[in-house]
């Protein structure tokens, strides 16, 4: 009777799991980072960007999308970014995670002393992370964009 119940609970809980919805769907993946868009490169991401997303990823169970990874300078001028965009060096990258608040989010980067700057973007549901280094005695972030 134990095994029955048993083997009744472990199918209970899988077929729960084929039940909850894939956070994924839609989006599509570049050098095995999700992007929102097919138009979003992170393939030259450097080692200490990668290391800061895989941090997050870590600390909230989920993947990371990105809305934005390298541009290059036609690109950032369209999209009005800065001349001296961290976006163009591959050290920066917008973020969303499904299922995340974008407040837990922005949290727990300023958190992150891997983050250097962080922008938060009100209306927008993604916010900014890249890997400057910080100003000397600097515990956090620079913050910009509604931080």
């Amino acid at each position: 009777m134990r095994r029955l119940l048993l083997a009744l609970l472990s199918i209970a809980a899988l077929s729960a799991c084929s039940l909850s919805p894939n956070l994924y769907a839609g989006y599509s993946q570049n050098f095995g980072t999700y992007v929102a868009s097919r138009n979003v490169d992170t393939f030259c991401l450097v080692p200490k960007l990668r290391l800061a997303i895989w941090n997050i990823e870590t600390y909230f169970g989920r993947k990371i999308v990105a809305t934005s990874g390298y541009r290059d300078p036609d690109h950032n001028a369209e999209v009005g970014g800065k001349e001296a965009s961290y976006h163009m060096r591959c050290m920066a990258a917008d973020i969303f995670i499904p299922g995340v608040s974008k407040a837990r989010l922005i949290a727990y980067a300023y958190r992150n002393p891997l983050v250097g700057g962080l922008g938060c973007y009100p209306g927008r549901t993604f916010i900014h992370i890249d890997v400057r280094d910080r100003p000397r005695g600097w515990t956090h972030p620079v913050t910009f964009s509604g931080c």
